[in-house]
């Protein structure tokens, strides 16, 4: 009998859960949309929005709460509660354990108070300071300069790519206003650089790299941007041509010494050219830099030779101290005081093209769009800038976001952070990525 139930048992659960015929055929042809995970377009936006950091202020309310619990039972009824059950020598010690704590009770209450007082004593020494007469190198800056006591000057940079143009431009401004990278090209279109100091204005130019054929020809690799940095040579004030000189002397190239004799090859009237000698720092022995100069010391083109390291700022204090010497008496372009928003704009488009560069890597980010899609600035004084960054495949957009958006947003938090210091303000970015 027990085996006939068993048999009928399995007989009705056969019956029960097997599938019809239908349904067999249906599930392998089955046309019902299926959420693809890697067209998520969540994951393909940055906000920075999303990654707030909670307010300090609550964080120390939580800690002070936390500090601030004492026992909810009363020392009194602990007391008699003590000498019922362990007699009066349990109380005696635990008098003498209250006392000790009373003591120590007022001495962190006295070191409270002096921390107090010393808080007091330094904030009256900041307020003083703060309402004392500045100082006469602050006068000097802080004075306004009469339009007809203004002195410019124009300077472009141009060389090799690679040859530390951008990071250069950044340190004679005092921030970051062009982008920064190992990889050639990094630097697409010219970029401006405002740097004002006592009357002088001096506006750097840094410019896409520059090289020439080993015919002395101009290399043809973008021809657009090559030939606008070509034409807007002769423009400048002063041109400094810069190359690499610890690259000149462990790999030589051609290319880049056809550039460097063809731009000194002729004085020129109207524009002063000096020859800046890059990354000195690299090298180990200093006597090389002499045999550099005396290889193109003969150059008439070239009004002075400068040994720098634009990274590190070796050298740079001379040649800063040479182009305001060379400073000539207009109006100046720019105001000194703030940052106008097309450099903004353009320092933001930046900013997000350095970490790309470093997070993306052989062609692609040279191959994606990069544009400014919204600048607003809010009633709070923050400021929300929106970009697209779009790409031709949809290869190219799934490395770019990453994993859930991990490479995106990596890119945007680093950016963000970064335009946070530069800009002295919020920044809200929104970081867009899409296909053509």
């Amino acid at each position: 009998m027990k085996s006939l139930r068993a048999l009928r048992t399995l007989a009705a659960l056969h019956t029960r859960h097997r599938p019809s015929p239908a349904a067999f055929l249906r599930r392998p042809y089955s046309a019902q949309p299926q959420e693809d995970s890697d067209h998520n377009d969540s994951d393909s936006v940055f906000n920075s929005a999303d990654y707030a950091l909670p307010p300090a202020a609550a964080a120390d309310a939580d800690t002070d709460r936390r500090a601030s619990r004492q026992p909810t039972w009363s020392h009194e009824h602990r007391r008699r509660a003590d000498a019922v059950l362990f007699g009066d020598e349990a109380v005696r010690v635990l008098e003498v354990e209250e006392e000790e704590e009373e003591e120590e009770e007022e001495e962190d209450q006295k070191g409270d108070l002096e921390e107090e007082e010393k808080r007091r004593v330094l904030a009256k020494a900041l307020l003083q300071a703060a309402l004392a007469a500045p100082d006469e190198e602050d006068d000097d800056e802080e004075t306004v300069v009469r339009e007809e006591d203004q002195k410019s000057l124009a300077v472009g940079i141009i060389g090799a790519p690679n040859a530390g143009k951008s990071a250069l431009t950044n340190y004679m401004v005092g921030t970051k206003v062009s982008a920064v990278s190992r990889k050639t090209n990094t630097t697409v279109h010219e970029v401006l650089g405002v740097m004002t100091k006592g009357d002088t204005q001096m506006c750097f130019f840094d410019t896409p790299g520059l090289t020439l054929t080993c015919s002395g020809f101009p290399h043809k690799d973008l021809k657009a941007r090559v030939e606008s940095a070509w034409s807007a040579v002769k423009l400048y004030d002063v041109l400094i041509v810069l190359f690499d000189v610890h690259r000149h002397i462990t790999r030589p190239d051609m290319r880049v010494t056809k550039l460097i004799e063809r731009m000194g090859a002729q004085a020129h009237s109207g524009q002063k050219r000096v020859l800046c000698m890059n990354k000195i720092d690299l090298l180990e022995k200093k006597k090389d830099l002499l045999e550099v100069a005396n290889q193109f010391k003969d150059l008439p083109g070239y009004d002075r030779y400068f040994m720098i390291s634009g990274l590190k700022g070796s050298g740079v204090k001379d040649l800063s101290q040479y182009l305001m010497e060379q400073a000539v008496q207009r109006p100046w372009d720019e105001d000194p005081m703030e940052m106008s928003e097309e450099v903004m704009k353009n320092i933001s488009l930046e900013v997000v093209r350095e970490k790309l560069l470093n997070y993306i890597h052989q062609e692609i980010p040279y191959e994606i769009e990069h544009r400014l899609m919204g600048w607003k600035e809010l009633r709070d004084g923050s400021l929300r800038i929106e970009q697209h960054l779009i790409t031709h495949k949809q290869s190219q957009r799934k490395i770019l976001v990453g994993k859930k958006g991990s490479k995106i947003g990596t890119i945007g938090i680093e950016a963000n952070e970064e335009l946070r210091s530069i800009f002295k303000r919020d920044v809200h970015l929104i970081l867009q990525v899409r296909v053509k």
